[in-house]
C-alpha cells in the first residue's frame, strides 16, 4: 500500500447495509482499499459472505448482525466493533428499502417503514457512532441519497421524501459537525439493479425511460460506486462536507438526449 492520501490502511470502517447491493459493494471496495471493515445486516449468510471477501482482501472484518430500524441493535453493533478495533473512523449508510405504490393509496404504516429504515436509521447510526468518529478527528459519514433526492419517481412518493431528507440530514449534520472533525457527505447513485429493484427496471417501460434519459445510455454498476465512497471517505476529501456526489451515467445533469 503506497503513501496515497486514497490511503485507507489505518481506517476502520462500518458500513451498515453492507451485505447486499451497493452497499456490500463498498464495503468490500473499502476493504481492497485498505481499510479494517464491518459489514452491517440481517441475514447471516450475505454477513458471512461478505465477510469472507473481505477478509480475502487481508483486511480485519467482523461478524455482526444488526438492525438498523432498532438503535438499541446500532448500539450493541458499536460496542462489539469498538471492543475488536478500539475506534471507528468511516460510517456508511447504505441501509434502505422501498416499494412502488401509487400515493393514494400508501398508509400511515407504508410510510413509516420507508422512514424508519431510509431516515430514521441514518439519524440512529449517526447519533450512536458520533462519539467514537469524533474522537479520531476525522471522522467520515457517507449517506447514500438517491436521485429521488432531487427528481420525482412515479409512485414511488416515500421513497424519494425520504432520500430527500436523508439529503438534508446530510448537510445539517455536516454543518453541526465540521468543527468536530467530522466530515459529513453523500453519494447520490445513479440506477442500478440490485435485488431491491431489479424488477422495476430489467425489460420494463420504467427501466427504457431511464435508459433514454442517461446519456451514458446504460444502467450502472455496482463497483462503480465505489471510486466515490473512497474518495469521501479519505484524507483527499479533508476539506469537503455538506457535499453529494452524483454517480449516475449524467443522468441529472441531462435535459434532450434524442
Amino acid at each position: 500500500m503506497n503513501n496515497s492520501c486514497l490511503n485507507l490502511s489505518d481506517r476502520v470502517a462500518v458500513v451498515l447495509g453492507g451485505t447486499s447491493g451497493l452497499g456490500q459493494a463498498i464495503a468490500i471496495g473499502l476493504a481492497q482499499h485498505g481499510a479494517d471493515v464491518v459489514p452491517g445486516g440481517r441475514r447471516e449468510d450475505r454477513l458471512q459472505e461478505t465477510c469472507a471477501q473481505i477478509a480475502a482482501s487481508g483486511r480485519k472484518t467482523l461478524h455482526v448482525p444488526v438492525d438498523v430500524k432498532s438503535r438499541q441493535s446500532i448500539e450493541a453493533f458499536r460496542d462489539r466493533v469498538l471492543a475488536e478495533f478500539g475506534a471507528t473512523d468511516i460510517l456508511v449508510n447504505a441501509a434502505g428499502t422501498t416499494f412502488r405504490r401509487p400515493t393514494v393509496d400508501v398508509t400511515d404504516s407504508d410510510w413509516s417503514a420507508i422512514f424508519e429504515t431510509n431516515l430514521t436509521g441514518v439519524l440512529h447510526a449517526c447519533q450512536v457512532l458520533y462519539e467514537p468518529l469524533k474522537a479520531r478527528k476525522r471522522g467520515r459519514i457517507i449517506n447514500i441519497a438517491s436521485l429521488g433526492s432531487y427528481l420525482a419517481f412515479h409512485q414511488v412518493a416515500a421513497y424519494c421524501a425520504s432520500k430527500s431528507a436523508v439529503l438534508s440530514l446530510t448537510r445539517s449534520l455536516a454543518c453541526e459537525w465540521a468543527r468536530e472533525g467530522i466530515c459529513v457527505n453523500a453519494i447520490a447513485p445513479g440506477v442500478f439493479p440490485t435485488e431491491l429493484n431489479s424488477a422495476l427496471l430489467r425489460g420494463t417501460a420504467r427501466g427504457d425511460e431511464i435508459l433514454m434519459r442517461t446519456p451514458m445510455g446504460r444502467f450502472g454498476q455496482p463497483h462503480e460506486v465505489v471510486g466515490a465512497a473512497v474518495l469521501l471517505a479519505s484524507d483527499a476529501a479533508s476539506f469537503v462536507t455538506g457535499q453529494c456526489i452524483a454517480v449516475d451515467g449524467g443522468f441529472l445533469a441531462s435535459g434532450v438526449n434524442s
